[in-house]
Order: structure tokens, then C-alpha cells, then sequence
């Protein structure tokens, strides 16, 4: 059941409230997942179940889209205010350093939080922020062609196309290497979400400029792509391990941009894994604990 929650944020004009949606089911550790720019939460649906038997899961609107409000006017959608918001988002809900997955925007936005020590571990799903401007500009250009065929088609044109596997295809199928497979209602859902994106144009305003360069040593990281992501290359992932040698370069084959509905299994497995490193070296710092004060005869 989707819920709603207000929380305070800093902003170059000063404090400033927000409002968003998100999902939670699950228990035991914390896991924040989040969508790509123009999709909501429900994008996560595919693994989230899979992932609420072992984590408390929560699947968040991004500000400006799916059910959340958009940021207060004059409030940046940029790297340096979403990303210490979605921390102070974590707050609210009583969340602290909690797992994060996030794909495209939600890589990107996963991975700042990890610099700004917000994260116990990160999965990043083909993360925006290691293109070139060649690519950036592809990407960029292909997005709003999508957005502008969702708000060209009007629903009723939208809900038949999306009874077949050709028209699903048609629709999603530059996100989506098995686009098929998606659920009809999935389709409409989400085309709509794409339409009344309400940060839509002031996120990729921001993001013209942005390339993620930063290492973050000690922080568990797998940057997983899509073999057949069309939208965002796989060989960027060579240069997201450049940036951050520590992280694991996971190939998710047969994937396309948003694998979580083409690989739900693989998906799942690879943000498990990577949150599993984390519980690995909480074990290892125990018994070292343990060792020393052993030795120290406390």
C-alpha cells in the first residue's frame, strides 16, 4: 500500500519541506530502492517481493515523479540537494544507512549517498553520471522523445496498444530488452508516470553537467548493466570501475536499461549479494573486536 510522508530539507533558499510517496514491506535491514528518471516505485515491483523476504524494503517516488510532490519552488533537482534529501527521507522514516538500489537516476543518486556516507552498501543498475557527452546527449535526447511520445498518445490509443506484445514493445521497449513480458496495466502505468513527470525537464537540466568521479572506499559498491541496455551503453560501466576500483563490474545478461522486470532473479541476487559483502565485514570487524580484546585480556 502506497503511503506519504512530509520531511524537512535543506535547499539553497533554506529549509523546505517535502512530500513523497513509497511502498514498505518486509523486516530486518533496511533496503531503499530507487527508480530511474520519468518511472515511480512500481518499477521495483518485479524484485521487491523477492527482496521484502530478507530486507525491509522501501520503494520510493523520487520527488517530481510518480505520486510524490514536486520540490518546493526554487528548490534544485540536482546531485548536492535529492541526494542529502532522500537521507533526510531515510530519517523521517526511521531509517539509518540503510542498503541502497537504484537504477539509471536511482544509480546515480544511490552512489552520491554512498560518498555522503548516507549508505550501508550500494547497487547501482546502469547509473547515469559515466557517459560521454557524445552518449550523455544520446540518452538525453532519447528520454524526451519518449516522454513526448507519452504525451502525444492519448490513453485510449495507449491502453490497446498495450494488450499485445507488439505494442508494449513499441511503448517500453528502449527501457526493456523483454518488454513483453510486461504486464499490460504495468504498461499504462507507467507511461503515465512518464507524462505528468513534474521534475522531468528540471532533473535532466541538472544533469547536463554531471560525471561521477568519486571513489568510495570501504563502501561495498556493484555497478550491475544490461547487456542489451540501448539507452545508457554498457561500456560505460568500464568507466564507473575506473572511477571506483573497489566496486564489483557485474554484467547482467540479456538485460536491457531497466533490467528488475527482464532478470527479476538476477537482480535480486546481485543487490543481495553485494548487501551480503556488508554482513561479511560486520562479521570480520566482530571476531577482530573479539580477537583484541582477547588479547588485551578484556
Amino acid at each position: 500500500m502506497t503511503a506519504t510522508v512530509s520531511f524537512t530539507i535543506d535547499s539553497p533558499p533554506g529549509p523546505r519541506t517535502a512530500t513523497v510517496a513509497y511502498e514498505r514491506k518486509g523486516a530486518s535491514e533496511p533496503l531503499l530502492l530507487l527508480h530511474g528518471i520519468g518511472h515511480h516505485f512500481q518499477a521495483w515491483h518485479p524484485v521487491s517481493g523477492i527482496l521484502a523476504a530478507e530486507y525491509d524494503v522501501i520503494a520510493v517516488d523520487l520527488p517530481g515523479f510518480g505520486a510524490s510532490e514536486p520540490l518546493p519552488p526554487g528548490v534544485p533537482y540536482d546531485l548536492g540537494t535529492v541526494a542529502p534529501a532522500l537521507g533526510a527521507l531515510c530519517a523521517a522514516l526511521g531509517v539509518e544507512r540503510p542498503h541502497l538500489a537504484g537504477n539509471s537516476l536511482g544509480g546515480l543518486l544511490a552512489l552520491e549517498m554512498g560518498r555522503l556516507g548516507l549508505a550501508r552498501s550500494v547497487t547501482a543498475l546502469s547509473p547515469g553520471g559515466f557517459w560521454s557527452e557524445a552518449e550523455r546527449v544520446y540518452a538525453f535526447t532519447a528520454l524526451r522523445a519518449m516522454r513526448a511520445g507519452a504525451r502525444a498518445l492519448p490513453r485510449p490509443a495507449l491502453e490497446r496498444l498495450s494488450l499485445s506484445a507488439p505494442g508494449r514493445a513499441a511503448l517500453t521497449g528502449s527501457i526493456y530488452a523483454r518488454p513483453g513480458r510486461r504486464a499490460p496495466e504495468a504498461v499504462v502505468a507507467e507511461t503515465l508516470a512518464l507524462r505528468s513527470s513534474t521534475g522531468f525537464e528540471r532533473t535532466l537540466a541538472a544533469g547536463g553537467s554531471v560525471r561521477f568521479t568519486h571513489d568510495l572506499p570501504g563502501l561495498p559498491v556493484t555497478i550491475a548493466w544490461g547487456s542489451r541496455d540501448r539507452l545508457l551503453l554498457p561500456r560505460q560501466g568500464v568507466r564507473a570501475k575506473r572511477a571506483i576500483p573497489g566496486a564489483r563490474l557485474v554484467r547482467l545478461r540479456g538485460c536491457g536499461h531497466v533490467p528488475m522486470n527482464d532478470d527479476p532473479a538476477l537482480v535480486a541476487r546481485v543487490i543481495r549479494e553485494t548487501a551480503t559483502d556488508t554482513a561479511a565485514d560486520t562479521v570480520k570487524d566482530t571476531a577482530k573486536d573479539a580477537a583484541e580484546k582477547a588479547r588485551d585480556g578484556v
